[in-house]
């Protein structure tokens, strides 16, 4: 089944709330499109929600990012390529494995797996000191973003938890994690399109106003979603998503 208006306006909500929440935006894409009953290229569709929400970074860290652009050989430049470059070759190693986690016949298990991450991240986080993000980190960060290709397991989540527990400071890991989601996304959306035109098969299912309306919906939802991450992620407070996670793991078990 192809989605209406109203289910393109519920997924975008859904993933301009989830993207930057440590509580995996792609996996409650999955969830909600097996609730729905869509059907079709859903990975393509999820990667262009994706590139909506990436406007949203843009807006929100735009000083950041310019500085980046005027320093593109910069220490920090240096392990966004580095972290990007990992991510890659892991997501082109394990393609096959990682499609076909979009069924979503994991997604229980996989949700869990980011609840224990961030728990696992709170408790430690409270307890040492941090460091200023090294190259070490970055290699961390971009090992881990790379399996957080699977559905269920949160990229921004994920990635700011590996900063931390490898003793990075908290506002750096987040900051970094949201700007190396520049490449990836693009990356992403771009691979796709090449391999729609590859299979012969169109990159979208939807039409066009279902597509308007799910990215401007993730957009401005995305907008309000990165600051409040970047609040939480000050105050290091991990144990309420964890809590949603746990719940919507057991939930997924009856879906």
């Amino acid at each position: 089944m192809l989605m209406t208006i109203w289910q393109a306006l519920i997924l975008g909500i859904i993933q301009g709330a989830t993207e930057f929440l440590p509580v995996s935006s792609s996996g409650h894409l999955v969830l909600f499109n097996n609730i729905f009953g869509i059907s079709g290229n859903t990975i393509a569709f999820s990667v262009f929600l994706h590139l909506a929400t990436l406007f949203a970074v843009f807006i929100i860290l735009r000083k950041q990012i310019w500085w980046l652009i005027k320093h593109p050989f910069s220490p920090l430049a240096k392990k966004l390529y580095l972290s990007t470059a990992i991510t890659v070759v892991i997501a082109l190693i394990f393609e096959s494995f990682f499609k076909s986690m979009f069924s979503g016949a994991y997604l229980s298990l996989f949700f869990m797996i980011t609840a224990v991450l961030l728990v696992t991240t709170e408790l430690v986080a409270s307890k040492r000191p941090y460091h200023a993000f090294t190259y070490k980190t970055a290699i961390v960060v971009g090992l881990v973003q790379g399996i957080a290709v699977i559905p269920g397991i949160s990229r921004s989540g994920s990635t700011i938890c590996a900063g931390v527990l490898e003793g990075a400071n908290r506002e750096e890991c987040a900051e970094f994690s949201f700007i190396l989601s520049i490449p990836i996304i693009i990356g992403s959306m771009l691979f796709e399109i090449f391999d729609c035109i590859k299979l012969g098969v169109p990159f979208f299912d939807a039409s066009a106003p279902e597509i308007l309306i799910a990215f401007v919906a993730a957009f401005l939802v995305g907008l309000l979603c990165v600051k409040v991450m970047l609040s939480v992620v000050k105050k290091a407070k991990f144990l309420p998503f964890a809590i949603y996670l746990v719940g919507l793991s057991i939930v997924c078990l009856f879906i």
